[in-house]
């Protein structure tokens, strides 16, 4: 048991960075910089990220099917660097599905001013050619037409002509958007009208995306679809939060907590801790937090 709390706390001392790097602050929160300044620091000094590779693909999870559409704004607000860890971010997305003509779907929407569908859902059935149709996105720059997007999507991209699949096989058909700014135009209406056709949408915000717009596309509960991250260059932490909500992998008891499955329990528990400790103002003082935690788990051992 003594072994087992002491690789406890060395993972709660990496993952507790994980976490407020994905913990979802409201706009204008007074903890937004404290959570984003230790999270950047983390983040320094880790290993380079990994790059775009289409030929290499990671360990994957049994999803649920899904036609899954993915929305990425390439307004010129977004510099092409930062456009290349979007491109990176759902290539390693892509890793953790089950992609297939008889898993999930994948299709990518690009937006600016104009919206372009990169790739259909009925395209790309294994994960190497996906990979390459994502490599070879450019971005459109100009403008954020977000609203514009969502109608292109649930109109073009979410259609049986276009791949995905009938009412009658109950297939989960997701969107996922990505963007860094305020939209252009109005995303409310819209974002209703794909909801109450049965699209379920989650919301990425990056660096200066307005909290208010991503909560108005959302589906409910927000909190389970509305997600912020500092910078583009940490987005990839994202990818293990949707690993755990779309994929339907039973967590097994491992001997090692710092396991994958492990991982993402005692994130999510994190998450919920860091709630508490927010409201108390507390988030600040990361020692304090890791302490809380740390003794809230100990205390289930005994």
């Amino acid at each position: 048991m003594k072994s087992f709390l002491r690789s406890l706390v060395y993972c709660a001392s990496l993952l507790l960075s994980d976490v407020l790097a994905t913990y979802h602050l409201s706009a204008g929160d007074p903890h937004l910089s404290a959570a984003q300044s230790y999270a950047q620091t983390r983040n320094n000094g880790r290993p380079p990220p990994r790059t775009l590779n289409p030929a290499k693909t990671d360990s994957q999870c049994r999803s649920r099917p899904l036609d899954l559409v993915f929305i990425i704004d390439s307004s010129r607000s977004v510099r092409p660097g930062e456009f290349e860890k979007v491109k990176t971010f759902l290539a390693h997305m892509v890793d953790t599905l089950d992609v297939g003509a008889e898993g999930t779907r994948v299709a990518v929407v690009n937006y600016a001013s104009t919206v372009k569908i990169e790739f259909l859902l009925k395209d790309h059935f294994n994960k190497p050619d996906m990979k390459k149709a994502i490599s070879r996105i450019e971005p459109l720059a100009a403008g954020t037409m977000t609203g514009l997007a969502i109608k292109s999507a649930m109109n073009e991209a979410f259609t049986e002509l276009s791949g995905a699949r009938p009412r009658s096989k109950n297939i989960s058909k997701v969107a996922i958007i990505v963007t860094d700014g305020r939209p252009q135009d109005q995303v409310e209406e819209v974002s209703a009208a794909a909801r109450a056709s049965g699209i379920e949408i989650y919301a990425v915000g990056v660096d200066r995306a307005d909290m208010r717009s991503l909560q108005q596309m959302a589906s409910i509960p927000l909190d389970d679809h509305v997600f912020y991250v500092e910078t583009y260059g940490v987005i990839e932490k994202l990818t293990s939060k949707f690993r755990e909500t779309l994929c339907a992998v039973k967590v097994e008891v491992v001997e090692d907590p710092c396991k994958c499955e492990a991982r993402l329990a005692f994130q999510k528990q994190a998450q919920a801790a860091i709630q508490q400790l927010t409201a108390k103002h507390i988030l600040s003082v990361v020692s304090g937090g890791m302490r809380f935690i740390i003794n809230s788990l100990c205390n289930t051992f005994h």
